[in-house]
């Protein structure tokens, strides 16, 4: 593949590459601070904020590997700072551990114009966003992602919010950072499988409406999961993508929909295996979710068979899951698949939504997808068959 997309726009100067996204929101707009070792001025950047205090949200397995740095530099910055831990994993975006986070914050006493921090991944931040979007009525938070996954996604574009027993993210509210610091030095620490994961999403931005951008991904994804400067290329890249079209749509009313391409049958997956990462972890969810929303529009008619076939290609290449069959554990079934597609976000009026594709780099939103040829795909897909297209 020939495609480039453009370097960070600092790439060239003395010390590490380094690049700043805004988030164009009006009075509520922020910056994304991309590159390694962004996260050592989490103190001087939360002072600057005008915060006294921070409430650090984080999980047991990030508080181990970054925690007491993180805290170390708030610190010397002159911030009170208390740490508020979790467990790892999906079981934390729930109620219960919301509950308790809320008033850890409370009794940290966090007045509205300190801070939380959410050092972790998607799941530690959308626990913790919420708990600020909710405590005192809202208090500021900062975003410091530990993750691929978090850091070109999930951190950005203010969507936080808990699991319901009736689907993902279902419980919520948009209540945008203050500052996202993305350093990419901290996914050093990352297995192989959650870095593979986060790529997905990725690849996604590619797939929504930038046909160049997938094919960078082809020729580069191999060098994104193994580090170097195309993984900052890759962050800073989909950071931006994100950005625009938050702020063209802030509360997911028009386009922001497109970046839930892959996300009906991910999420539906995800129901299915009942959160246990034993099965599968969101970013893997999400590439099969985006191999069946091609090959769903393929099966439509609206996309050559060859796109589709060429999506699958690149996902299982970077070692992601493009099939239901991929998931040992899982047993999927068409009738349970539609119900968790039922409780989807994106259902208007009972009718199913999905962001389906015309081709590689042009998404869009297809309303009212008949129900029939859904359940119809999902069986064949469900017993391993190729979908013939309608």
């Amino acid at each position: 593949m020939s495609a480039t997309i453009a370097p960070p726009a600092d790439a060239h100067a003395s010390g590490p590459a380094r690049e700043t996204v805004r988030v164009a929101l009006g009075e509520r707009s922020y910056d994304i601070l991309i590159g390694r070792g962004v996260s050592a001025e989490a103190g001087a950047r939360a002072a600057a904020l005008g915060a006294r205090a921070v409430a650090l949200v984080t999980d047991d397995t990030v508080a181990d590997l970054h925690g007491e740095g993180v805290r170390a530099r708030l610190e010397e910055a002159g911030l009170r700072c208390e740490t508020i831990t979790v467990p790892a994993g999906e079981g934390s975006k729930g109620y219960a551990t919301l509950a308790r986070v809320c008033d850890a914050i409370l009794a940290s006493r966090i007045e509205r114009g300190d801070l939380v921090l959410a050092l972790g991944g998607g799941v530690v931040g959308d626990l913790a966003g919420f708990a600020a979007a909710i405590v005192r009525r809202g208090v500021r938070f900062v975003q410091v992602p530990t993750t691929l996954l978090a850091q070109v996604d999930s951190s950005v574009g203010g969507k936080t919010g808990i699991n319901s027993a009736h689907g993902k993210n279902l419980v919520g509210a948009f209540h945008q950072p203050s500052l996202v610091l993305a350093d990419t030095a901290l996914l050093d620490t990352l297995p192989a499988r959650e870095l593979r994961a986060g790529y997905a999403e990725v690849v996604k931005y590619g797939l929504i409406d930038d046909a160049a951008f997938f094919a960078w991904c082809e020729a580069n994804g191999p060098a994104v999961l193994a580090g170097g400067p195309e993984r900052e290329r890759a962050v800073a890249h989909s950071c931006r993508s994100k950005a625009a079209i938050v702020a063209r749509d802030e509360r997911e009313e028009g386009d922001r929909a497109l970046l839930n391409l892959g996300h009906t049958f991910g999420h539906a997956l995800e129901r299915l295996a009942r959160y246990d990462p034993a099965i599968l972890v969101h970013g893997e969810a999400v590439a099969a979710g985006l191999a069946l929303a091609f090959r769903f529009s393929a099966y439509l008619g609206l996309c050559a068979p060859a796109d589709a076939e060429r999506v699958a290609r690149h996902l299982a290449a970077s070692g992601l899951p493009t099939t239901f069959g991929a998931f040992a554990g899982l047993a999927p079934d068409p009738e349970r698949l539609l119900d968790a597609m039922a409780q989807d976000k994106k259902v208007v009026a009972g009718q199913l939504t999905f962001i389906l594709a015309r081709g590689i780099g042009a998404s869009f939103v297809a309303k009212g997808v008949d129900v029939a040829a859904v359940r119809t795909f999902l069986a064949r897909e469900c017993a391993g068959e190729a979908p013939a297209p309608v």
